[in-house]
């Protein structure tokens, strides 16, 4: 059984870790505990072979066996997306049919550094929906700080209209306020219909985005119970309430947000809870000092003194 996502798609898409052993090799029990994991903390989907599931350093057979384990863990309880930018149209709708014919919901795609005009973004998106065929739903990445790529709200209103299989924003401009409510109060109209909008960016601005129209976080934060309340809360009307919550939390938000680092403290955060037997990153990649073990060693347990003292 597989889920679809859609237009409407709201709540949390966790992005997931690639579990590795220590010695830097897929560690595929820790895949399955994890899968339990964020479904257990109410996850409303999941998204892996993003950038923090570190795609990049993984072969194609290991992209398609990671992606088999995690659809197959899964069992259709939440909707899967599964990352699949890449160099290559013909590489990208490949991976793309092999999660389609397993099990996922849909695919995310981030554009190529070299697309730096407006006709370069709309041409390309053009192209990728023509590879992958009109029957796989796609969620259009905007992460300027990491592709490089800066679309303006025009450009993104323009692909949103001109490709009905492109149905959902990850929208992680910063800042991107504006762009966020623009992109909300001019879309769901005859000309462009409605488009699900989830926030990335380590959810740093979480509660402002809820309020200026996002339906929910796509991001790797190491605490997802906290982005599912936070949503809860602000989708139930009780807005303080849900940004009180992410109060309590921001200073780890905070940390773990650090460029370049951040992947090595969620991986970290995520092997001290007991659900990924290493906290691994391949290289070339990011590794904690011990100072950098201490200063989270603190954060920890202050948010577990801040989260007693509230009960």
């Amino acid at each position: 059984m597989s889920y679809t996502f859609d237009r409407n798609s709201g709540g949390v898409y966790i992005i997931a870790a690639t579990p590795f052993d220590g010695a830097g090799a897929l560690d595929l029990e820790s895949t399955d505990r994890l899968v339990d994991y964020y479904i257990e903390c109410g996850v409303s989907g999941m998204t892996i072979l993003g950038i923090m599931g570190e795609a990049a350093k993984l072969s194609g057979q290991e992209s398609a066996l990671f992606a088999r384990r995690v659809l197959e863990r899964v069992n259709g309880r939440v909707p899967v997306i599964v990352g699949v930018t890449g160099g290559g149209l013909d590489n990208m709708a490949e991976l793309s049919r092999s999660v389609m014919k397993d099990g996922a919901a849909g695919v995310m795609v981030a554009p190529m550094p070299s697309l730096q005009t407006d006709a370069q973004q709309r041409s390309y998106f053009a192209q990728v929906c023509k590879a992958l065929g009109p029957d796989v739903p796609i969620c259009l990445q905007d992460y300027p700080m990491t592709t490089t790529v800066n679309f303006s709200v025009e450009t993104l209103l323009a692909i949103f209209r001109d490709h009905p299989q492109i149905v959902m924003l990850k929208h992680e401009d910063w800042p991107g306020l504006t762009k966020l409510s623009r992109m909300r109060a001019e879309t769901g109209n005859a000309e462009i219909p409605q488009i699900s909008i989830l926030v990335g960016n380590a959810a740093l601005f979480l509660p402002l985005e809820l309020q200026r129209g996002a339906d929910g976080a796509m991001t790797g934060f190491a605490y997802p119970e906290m982005l599912v309340k936070v949503v809860a809360l602000h989708k139930a009307g009780d807005v303080d309430g849900a940004e009180d919550l992410f109060d309590a939390y921001l200073p780890m938000v905070r940390y773990e947000q650090q460029l370049g680092v951040g992947l090595a403290i969620r991986k970290e955060i995520l092997h001290r809870r007991g659900v990924i037997g290493s906290a691994k990153v391949r290289a070339p990649g990011p590794t904690l000092t011990s100072r950098d073990h201490d200063d989270l060693t603190r954060l920890m347990n202050r948010l577990d003194q801040k989260l007693l003292a509230g009960e």
